[in-house]
């Protein structure tokens, strides 16, 4: 049952991150904080896979840990899309520290912006998505922590 949970838990990890990158591939580019929601997403399926190979208590409970981080970043970047917050500078339509100008030059990189939608379902972005089944997993392993082997 342990490693069954462990299984979902991690895989679903891996299919959220997997999910990312099929987005990003059809032109969705992921702004800083999309980034930011990937690597507690590649810790957990990392955990997964020492789990399952390396078998210790310790294990679920810090792919709990990695799905919460995710999930809050989810949220709070959900937040600063609705204007329930504000975002970091680096990312969002007040940012730039003056430079503005620069940031909205059509040379070098495309910025993506933290506080703009550039996709939703049900009227909830990929950070709400991610947020919310991301808390999921946090259940999950939760529940592979509490499992008899």
């Amino acid at each position: 049952m342990r490693n069954t949970l462990i299984l979902i838990a991690a895989g679903g990890s891996v299919l959220l991150l997997a999910g990312a990158f099929v987005f990003q591939f059809f032109g969705y580019l992921p702004c800083e904080m999309c980034l930011w929601q990937r690597w507690p997403h590649a810790a957990a399926a990392l955990v997964g896979v020492l789990a399952l190979t390396v078998p210790h208590r310790i294990w679920p409970w810090l792919g709990a840990v990695a799905a919460a981080i995710t999930s809050g970043i989810g949220f709070f970047h959900a937040g600063v899309e609705k204007g329930w917050w504000p975002g970091p500078t680096s990312c969002t339509g007040g940012g730039g520290g003056g430079l503005a100008g620069d940031l909205l030059s059509t040379e070098g990189p495309r910025l993506i912006m933290c506080d703009q939608v550039s996709w939703e379902l049900l009227t909830i972005s990929m950070a709400g998505w991610n947020a919310l089944l991301s808390a999921a997993l946090v259940l999950i392993w939760i529940a592979a922590a509490r499992a008899r082997t």
